[in-house]
């Protein structure tokens, strides 16, 4: 097991590598620059050129690549063009307050996408499998943004129950009003990852009830609930991948969530970066998100390695 992880570590740093030569590439390719936004139309010629020596963009983008590359070996992410403060100070800061939403979600999504779809596979066919299958198609198939926009204006703007924006405490919730503030993100973000987790979890857990083993378990006469238990254990490989990439998207998905309920998270830091062309701040967001995913594949993967011993050959 353990030199299956380090294999698995020794995999991911070309990954990481790589990630941050298309990070790079595609913020380069936005049209236009920041200087454009903080300089005047009428700057003069070498103010401009004075600028763009201060923040290297005068320089050939290998370089620039290769600077950028050996600042964040050192943990420096730059710093921001808009407001002159480090990028991983903003960063982690947001990424706190993305967490706050994302961890509950993911315990809400994935628990009713386990109990949807166990529940639908074991009553294939039935009244109650084509309704959770409603249930978990219409969840995925909804838009967030517009999901979220009408849980505010029923539950805010109509009922006056729930805050439509903002989140009313510092780091984490400790009153009933901080507790109100995330209840609609929450279920807003909630939304997808129950539907696809559903869908994912009744289609294992079918697919493992269809071989022999389970018809030899039951011709033995084992109570149902072991049985069961092996079902899903088995069907927990395939589930466990699909909910890594679902927390995945919850942390780098969530940019209109965010920006709809005005949550200071890490998504609404990069549309503000992008509207602001604030390269660093851009660059920083998009690759420790993508980073965050190739680290969600590796623990899947060891996960995965734990409970079926045969993927580690």
């Amino acid at each position: 097991m353990l030199s299956f992880t380090i294999r698995r570590l020794l995999q991911a740093i070309p990954i990481l590598l790589g990630v941050s030569i298309l990070v790079f590439l595609m913020v380069q390719m936005i049209p236009g620059n920041a200087l454009d936004l903080m300089l005047p139309s009428d700057a003069p010629k070498d103010l401009i050129e004075k600028m763009k020596a201060e923040y290297g963009f005068d320089k050939p983008l290998w370089q620039q690549y290769l600077r950028w590359l050996w600042m964040l070996l050192h943990g420096d992410l730059g710093v921001s063009i808009f407001d002159s403060t480090p990028v991983a100070a903003t960063l982690f800061d947001a990424l706190g307050n993305t967490f706050v939403l994302a961890i509950p979600a993911a315990v809400l999504g994935f628990g009713l996408g386990i109990f949807f779809g166990v529940t639908a596979a074991l009553n294939n066919g039935k009244a109650a499998d084509k309704a959770l299958s409603m249930v978990s198609i219409t969840g995925v198939s909804l838009p967030h943004y517009w999901f979220a926009i009408v849980l505010v204006v029923i539950f805010s703007v109509e009922l006056n129950w729930l805050p439509a924006q903002g989140m009313q405490f510092d780091t984490l919730p400790s009153t009933v009003e901080g507790l109100k503030s995330m209840v609609l993100p929450v279920i807003t973000l909630s939304l997808i990852p129950m539907g696809v987790v559903s869908r994912v979890v009744r289609a294992a857990v079918l697919e493992v009830m269809s071989q022999e083993f389970v018809n030899t378990l039951n011709a033995k006469g084992l109570w149902s609930r072991s049985v069961l238990g092996h079902i899903l254990k088995n069907a927990a490989p395939a589930t466990l991948a699909v909910m890594g990439l679902q927390f995945g998207y919850l942390l780098g998905g969530s940019i209109l969530v965010e920006t709809v309920f005005n949550w200071p998270g890490s998504g609404n830091l990069l549309n503000l970066a992008i509207f602001r062309r604030d390269i660093p701040v851009m660059q920083g967001t998009i690759l420790v998100l993508a980073a965050f995913f190739v680290l969600l594949n590796l623990v899947v993967d060891v996960a995965q390695a734990l409970i079926d011993p045969r993927i580690r050959r």
